[in-house]
């Protein structure tokens, strides 16, 4: 029961400073809309015949995925925060697990994710996005399981790095290359081989990729757009989870006794 408070309050602390913070929830509302709207509605007006699907559905859940998996990763850099300001020292002293603590930081930014991935939905039907209900109640889950390994994948680029300014360069050379290689924007089916090994490791992938199995599902573009069956991805994302947060968290707590 205390290791579940404990997770408890981790994850509600963070809610309320994304509630908190103006800026951050204006960016929430703005970025998906450019993206889907404005690259979404490009893409269909010029690309969409020649493709022969709908540009601006394949985009949606492009964005809809890389928005739960960034904004839960980028969600982590507030552990940086905490460190600078002495407050991850003072969760560590603390007798609960430390894993409690790091999934308790996943948990919350995860949460926060979810209630972007909200505001995304929304303006796909508003943008007139092809929904049926059990296509938008099946996206619940994979939501979550989206947003928690971008949790474990930011808590392992973050085990290593002692401040803000190096995050701030690390995470676009991680993640805009993602955005390409993942088929967030563009298909990726055909690639040119070393361009297939770089895709193929790339953990939004599978993210924007079990999207599109559960969104297209008994769509005749199914075919055409989704890259792997849904218990690839599944297996893929629920692999690397574990990977990352047992490995992130041993290195991230190493770095703290070590301060």
């Amino acid at each position: 029961m205390r290791e579940a408070n404990a997770i408890a309050v981790i994850a509600y602390r963070d809610i309320m400073k994304f509630l908190r913070d103006r800026p951050r929830l204006i960016s929430t509302l703005i970025f998906p809309f450019v993206f889907v709207g404005a690259l979404g509605g490009s893409l269909q007006a010029n690309l969409g015949e020649s493709a022969g699907y709908n540009f601006m559905t394949f985009v949606f859940t492009g964005v809809f995925a890389q928005t739960l998996f960034q904004s839960s990763t980028m969600g982590i850099v507030s552990l940086m925060t905490d460190r600078q300001m002495d407050f991850s020292q003072e969760m560590f002293v603390s007798p609960i697990s430390r894993y409690s603590i790091v999934f308790g930081k996943i948990l919350g930014e995860s949460l926060v994710s979810l209630a972007q991935g909200v505001a995304i939905i929304v303006f796909g039907l508003l943008l007139r996005v092809p929904f049926t209900l059990a296509g938008s109640l099946s996206l619940i889950p994979v939501a979550i399981v989206i947003c928690l390994m971008g949790g474990s994948f930011g808590l392992l680029l973050l085990a290593n790095v002692t401040d803000q300014r190096t995050v701030q360069q690390l995470f676009p050379f991680i993640m805009f290359p993602q955005f390409f290689l993942a088929g967030v924007f563009a298909p990726v089916k055909v690639l040119p081989w070393f361009l297939e090994v770089l895709s193929r490791i790339s953990p939004l992938r599978y993210a924007v990729d079990l999207v599109r199995n559960v969104f297209y599902v008994g769509n005749p573009d199914y075919d055409k757009v989704v890259l792997d069956p849904p218990l690839v991805n599944v297996a893929v994302m629920a692999a690397l989870f574990v990977i990352f947060i047992f490995v992130g968290t041993a290195l991230f707590v190493r770095a703290e006794r070590n301060r």
